[in-house]
């Protein structure tokens, strides 16, 4: 079970002005799954590596006037994982903020749509603001993918090993 990377169009209705996407999917073997409780797990307990790169990122980029993102791990109606909550149904739960550099959300999606579960995906949209952006972008993305992955992963080992 390996996340698949799937193409995006642009724009689209989540931030009509993004001019960056990605998008991972895993076909999970349940049909229980909330979007909300695919955040959780996503974001709530990352891998350690993580963690030490977003505490690392988050250092990096005071010098220059930027948000921290997600160093503490943060959970409630507002928040999950950290990263502010825009919206959130049973299916889909949106996440993300406005920068001077960068706007972002994190789109994560629950269908069932497979004959014996559901498919996640967690899609990124990305609108760059400036040439800080475009660097920013550019420098985070090689990790962007390691972790969308990792935690895709994470997700459906631990659905696989919480299943009766």
């Amino acid at each position: 079970m390996s996340p698949v990377s799937r193409p995006v169009s642009l724009p689209h209705p989540v931030l009509p002005a993004a001019d960056w996407a990605d998008r991972f999917t895993l076909g999970l073997p349940v049909d229980h799954l909330t979007a909300r409780e695919a955040a959780r797990l996503a974001l709530e307990h990352p891998p350690r590596w993580v963690r030490r790169l977003m505490v690392l990122r988050n250092t990096l980029v005071v010098p220059f006037g930027l948000k921290g993102a997600a160093g503490e791990v943060r959970t409630s109606d507002r928040e999950i994982g950290g990263f502010p909550v825009v919206s959130v149904t049973d299916d889909r739960v949106v996440l993300g903020f406005d920068d001077r550099h960068l706007d972002f959300r994190i789109v994560i999606d629950v269908r069932s749509d497979r004959p014996c579960g559901q498919t996640l995906s967690i899609m990124t949209l990305v609108h760059r603001n400036n040439l800080l952006g475009r660097l920013y972008l550019a420098a985070v993305l090689p990790f962007h993918k390691l972790i969308v992955r990792t935690m895709l992963s994470g997700i459906g080992a631990r659905v696989i090993s919480s299943r009766p």
